[in-house]
């Protein structure tokens, strides 16, 4: 938390996000942390987002920040699985209302509408605007959305990330993809997502098989987990298909898809709470990650900070994080390589027992939330200031950013 007022005229935040809590997902649940966090360092918080989940109008989080939900049609995820909600026209006025009344304008991916609207109501209204971008293009089976999303993005994603006063990414692949938009890369830089470390943490295996008993999970054997939307870019799919002897799978991030919860050895514990969820990481043994086209996944922070060895995509964006590859299982995201590493890891007692203490002190070092609030105080101050240098972050100048 920081120790510090907000910066002088940067009192008012507004952040927006084309989803929110209670709706799953990575992006819902950085921006409800940001907006707690914020809030408690003594900013006025304002997040905009659909009325996806829960009635649209205005909500006050138990943490003191104010939640505006527009109208919305989501048809497209309903029909499709694609993230897309389309805002009603009469949400313009209401957004462009909270602009006026804000200090920052921090919007939450451009490939949304939420972030479309936003960032072009704050340029007119004169307030400066920080992104944070959480992906570059995700790869889909179906061409339609893989043309769209780059339509999207060299048309409107590309007029919203050169106009943004400071960008926020995760990974360098992402980076290097706003750059191609045309960014400037002055107004580019690493900022990890935070973890709460009070809520995720390591637990002792007693604790473990209590936890266990308390979720209705299998007593003995070995448990692997799975934390995210059943959406492609996941690849719920390939750990389906990995499971076998030796280990059980568990997923987490709602009803079993049509056909999917048959397996004897899978177990789908449906959508969590934070809390819940953290005691099912403390639950298992490992987790499990094949995702493709992301960031570095939130998922995957809160599994290192509970102490759970890791098998995730083989990114090179990760690079940035130089992370030890004999500690962190990466990857091809294809089911013969899941399967591999999910052999190996579950067999070697030792291994394990490295990975897991080198995930949590990782997590402890790396993915505090005082290190991000730190990050978007600096951003602010330099994005209502009309500056922009770089922090001088050694990783972010070691990797070209």
């Amino acid at each position: 938390m920081s120790t510090q007022a907000p910066p002088v005229g940067i009192t008012r935040v507004l952040l927006v996000s084309h989803y929110f809590p209670p709706h799953l997902g990575g992006i819902e649940n950085v921006v409800a942390a940001e907006a707690a966090h914020l809030t408690g360092a003594g900013y006025h918080v304002t997040v905009l987002s659909t009325a996806v989940g829960a009635e649209w109008g205005v909500h006050r989080a138990a943490e003191g920040y104010r939640v505006v939900r527009v109208p919305t049609w989501n048809g497209i995820e309903q029909r499709t699985g694609v993230p897309f909600p389309v805002i009603s026209p009469r949400s313009l006025a209401i957004a462009a209302a909270l602009i006026r009344d804000a200090s920052i304008v921090h919007c939450h991916d451009v490939l949304y509408m939420t972030t479309w609207f936003a960032s072009l109501m704050a340029r007119c209204a004169g307030k400066p605007v920080v992104l944070t971008q959480h992906v570059a293009i995700i790869e889909h089976p179906r061409r339609v959305v893989r043309l769209t999303q780059r339509l999207v993005y060299r048309v409107i994603g590309a007029a919203v990330a050169r106009s943004a006063a400071r960008i926020f990414v995760v990974n360098e692949r992402v980076a290097l993809f706003l750059r191609r938009l045309g960014a400037d890369a002055e107004t580019i830089e690493l900022l990890p997502n935070g973890t709460d470390l009070d809520r995720f943490h390591p637990s002792a295996t007693a604790d473990k098989r209590r936890s266990r008993r308390e979720l209705g999970l299998p007593e003995d054997g070995l448990l692997a987990l799975f934390v995210g939307r059943f959406v492609p870019k996941k690849g719920f799919d390939k750990v389906l298909l990995a499971a076998g002897e030796g280990y059980r799978l568990v997923l987490v991030g709602g009803p079993p898809p049509p056909g999917a919860g048959d397996h004897p050895d899978v177990t789908f514990v449906g959508s969590k709470t934070p809390d819940e969820l953290a005691e099912i990481y403390r639950a298992c043994d490992l987790f499990v990650l094949p995702s493709e086209g992301e960031g570095f996944p939130l998922a995957v922070q809160e599994a290192m900070a509970c102490g759970l060895p890791v098998i995730t995509t083989d990114d090179p964006g990760y690079g940035i994080y130089e992370l030890d590859r004999e500690r962190v299982a990466f990857i091809e995201p294809t089911v013969p390589a899941l399967r591999s590493a999910l052999r190996r890891v579950a067999r070697d007692d030792v291994l394990r027992a490295r990975m897991a203490h080198y995930s949590a002190v990782t997590a402890a070092r790396r993915f505090s939330w005082s290190q991000h609030l730190q990050g978007l105080e600096r951003a602010y101050g330099q994005a209502a200031n009309g500056t922009g240098p770089r922090p001088p972050a050694e990783a972010v100048r070691d990797a070209g950013l």
